[in-house]
């Protein structure tokens, strides 16, 4: 399913923008503050499918890319979309990355991350900074998932915590190790690891514990 939203004013050069994100009200937020600057011409796609479809139509500037909407599968999925973007600049748009991930998604030609905890007011200045040729990725406190330290994560590291509420969403090994861009016996490391620190039984257990001590 798609939508499209155009706004054109003729003392500016339109920047044409395609979200793809199945959380819909997120989406329609973003696209009407981009909406309302009046440089934006904005595409809205919720799956990989459409938004491979719309990019073979037509050419984006600026590509917002969420990790997690329907047909993603990681880091494949990534690469699928840098292509078919072509020269577009394709950015990760989302609420929770692991550092080793991000580094490999720019690796393939993304050009930087935009957290969904940002403020909205910030995005259009972001994604013109993006558009000018930048490699935009938050620091910090500002990087999604960063913000908590391993005392807050009963013991879990960053990696850890990534591993664990991606298995918590039901994914499988070989998924959670596509979407990592590492092996399942990595995967299985980190789980086994998570289990320890947590005194599970096994990953459903785990997932149990982590939501009742709120670390997903």
């Amino acid at each position: 399913m798609q939508e499209q939203i155009s706004e054109r004013n003729n003392t500016s050069t339109t920047l044409k923008l395609a979200i793809a994100d199945d959380h819909k009200l997120l989406a329609d937020a973003v696209s009407s503050i981009l909406r309302n600057e009046g440089v934006f011409d904005v595409s809205l796609c919720y799956d990989l499918d459409n938004l491979l479809k719309l990019l073979s139509q037509q050419a984006f500037d600026v590509v917002l890319l969420d990790l997690r909407m329907p047909g993603m599968t990681g880091l494949d999925s990534v690469e699928q979309v840098v292509k078919a973007a072509r020269d577009g600049n394709v950015v990760l748009f989302t609420g929770q990355i692991d550092r080793h991930v991000l580094d490999k998604a720019l690796g393939l030609g993304v050009r930087g991350l935009i957290a969904k905890t940002m403020p909205l007011r910030s995005l259009g200045s972001i994604i013109e900074l993006i558009n000018s040729g930048q490699i935009f990725v938050p620091v910090g406190a500002d990087f999604p998932g960063s913000s908590t330290t391993e005392a807050d994560n009963h013991g879990l590291n960053d990696k850890e915590i990534y591993v664990l509420r991606l298995a918590a969403d039901g994914m499988t090994n070989k998924e959670i190790a596509r979407a990592m861009g590492a092996t399942e016996v990595i995967v299985k490391m980190h789980m086994r690891a998570i289990c320890k620190k947590l005194g599970a039984r096994n990953r459903a257990h785990a997932a149990i514990i982590s939501r009742e001590r709120s670390l997903l």
